[in-house]
C-alpha cells in the first residue's frame, strides 16, 4: 500500500501595482496571523460583568460604613463617631442574635445537607420543645406563673432545655421514619408532607398549650448586667452566644473528628456511592434527623427564654432558618454561620441605623441582603450546586 501523499501548501503570486511579486500561503486558515480585535474580547468582557455584582456589593459595603461611623444624624442609634456606646450594644446585639439563628437553623441546614428534605416541620420542632420546656420548668420550680429568675436555678433550665430537645428530637425522628423515608428523593412531596404536619402540630399546641405567650425564665445566675461605654447590656445574650459557640464546636468534631460525620460528609457529596461502600444508609438519615431535631429543639428553649413562645412563633423561625440557610448555602455548615451572622447583623443595624420616620423598613433590608447574596453567589455563600 502506498503511504498517502500530501501536497504541500498552495501559494498563489499576486503582482502588486508597482510589479512586484506578492506571495500568500492559502488552504490552511490555521496558518494565517490572527489579529485581536480592538476593545475588550468576549471572555474578557463576561469576566468583567461576572465581577459587576462584587463591586457593587463592595460599595454598598463601603457607603454603609461610612453612612454609620459619620453620617447617621437623626437614627436611633446615632453616628457611631459620636456614640460608640450604642454601635457597640449593637454589634453585639448582632452577634447574639447570630448565635441563636445558628443554633435554629444548624439541624434545618444538616438535614437538607444529607437528605435533600427541606423539613418545613422544623418550625413546629422548635415551638414544641420550647412548650414542653416551660412545662417541665414550671413543674420543677413548683409555680406556675410569675417566676422570679432568683427561683431558677441553673438545672431547672438545662434540664427542661434537654427534656424539651429530647421529645423533638424523638418526635423528628418518628415524622422521618413514618412520612419521609418511604418517599425518599421525592423532594416536593416530602416538603408538602412536612408543611401538612406543621398545620396539625400547630393547632394541636394551640389546644394545649393555649394561645397566650408564655416564657421559659433564666436561671438566676446569669440574670445580670454589665456596662458597655456606659450602656447595660444583659448577660443572658453572652449566654445565648456561648452555647452556640459550643454547640457549634461539637458539630464541627462531629462532622470532622468521627466516623459518623465523615460518612454524613461523603454522603452529602455522593450518597451513591455511601451505598455503594455497604454503609448503611437509612441508619445515617436517622441520626442525621435526630440530630437535627435535636438542634431545632435547642434553639426552641433559647429562643423561648429570649423572646417567649406563642402560637406563630413557629412560623417565624423557620422563616428565619430559611433565610439563613438561603444566605450561607444548603447544607453548609460554614454556610450556617455565615448566614447566621450577616443575617443577625441586618437585623441588628437596620432599626438602629435608619431614619427615624423610615425605621419601619428595615425589614426590607434583609430582601436587600439575599438579593445581593444571591446576586454574586447563586447557590449561597458556600452552597454548590445538588
Amino acid at each position: 500500500m502506498k503511504p498517502a501523499r500530501i501536497d504541500p501548501p498552495r501559494t498563489e503570486h499576486h503582482n502588486t501595482k508597482d510589479g512586484s511579486a506578492r506571495t500568500r500561503t492559502g488552504a490552511n486558515p490555521r496558518n494565517a496571523s490572527s489579529r485581536p480585535a480592538p476593545g475588550l474580547s468576549a471572555p474578557r468582557l463576561r469576566r468583567a460583568l461576572a465581577r459587576l455584582p462584587v463591586w457593587a456589593v463592595a460599595l454598598a459595603v463601603i457607603a454603609v460604613a461610612a453612612w454609620v461611623v459619620f453620617l447617621a444624624d437623626g437614627t436611633p442609634a446615632g453616628p457611631a463617631a459620636e456614640d460608640p456606646g450604642k454601635f457597640l450594644v449593637t454589634v453585639l446585639d448582632a452577634i447574639t442574635f447570630a448565635g441563636l439563628l445558628f443554633v435554629a437553623a444548624s439541624g434545618f441546614t444538616l438535614i437538607f445537607g444529607l437528605m435533600r428534605t427541606v423539613n418545613m416541620a422544623h418550625g413546629s420542632l422548635f415551638l414544641l420543645a420550647a412548650y414542653l420546656a416551660i412545662r417541665v420548668q414550671e413543674a420543677m420550680v413548683g409555680q406556675s406563673r410569675n417566676i422570679d429568675p432568683a427561683q431558677v436555678g441553673m438545672l431547672d433550665w438545662l434540664v427542661p432545655m434537654l427534656a424539651g430537645a429530647g421529645v423533638a428530637a424523638v418526635a423528628g425522628l418518628a415524622i422521618q421514619q413514618l412520612f419521609l423515608q418511604w418517599n425518599e428523593g421525592q423532594e416536593l412531596r416530602q416538603a408538602l408532607m412536612t408543611l401538612a404536619l406543621t398545620v396539625v402540630l400547630a393547632d394541636q399546641m394551640l389546644r394545649e398549650f393555649g394561645g397566650l405567650a408564655k416564657t421559659m425564665v433564666w436561671p438566676g445566675a446569669i440574670t445580670h448586667f454589665f456596662s458597655v461605654q456606659g450602656e447595660r447590656y444583659p448577660v443572658t445574650r453572652l449566654f445565648i452566644l456561648g452555647v452556640a459557640v459550643l454547640i457549634g464546636t461539637l458539630l464541627w468534631l462531629w462532622l470532622t473528628r468521627t466516623g459518623m460525620g465523615m460518612v454524613i460528609r461523603a454522603g452529602v457529596d455522593d450518597r451513591q456511592m455511601v451505598r455503594g461502600l455497604g454503609i448503611n444508609i437509612k441508619l445515617v438519615f436517622a441520626i442525621t434527623f435526630f440530630v437535627g431535631s435535636f438542634l431545632a429543639g435547642v434553639g426552641g428553649v433559647l429562643g423561648a427564654s429570649f423572646a417567649g413562645a406563642a402560637p406563630g412563633t413557629d412560623g417565624n423561625w423557620l422563616l428565619n432558618s430559611l433565610v439563613v440557610v438561603i444566605i450561607g448555602g444548603l447544607g453548609s455548615l460554614r454556610g450556617a454561620a455565615a448566614g447566621s451572622l450577616l443575617y443577625g447583623t441586618v437585623v441588628a443595624f437596620s432599626p438602629a441605623y435608619l431614619p427615624s420616620e423610615y425605621s419601619y423598613y428595615a425589614i426590607i433590608m434583609t430582601f436587600v441582603l439575599l438579593a445581593l447574596v444571591l446576586a454574586i453567589r447563586p447557590y449561597g455563600l458556600f452552597g454548590r450546586p445538588a
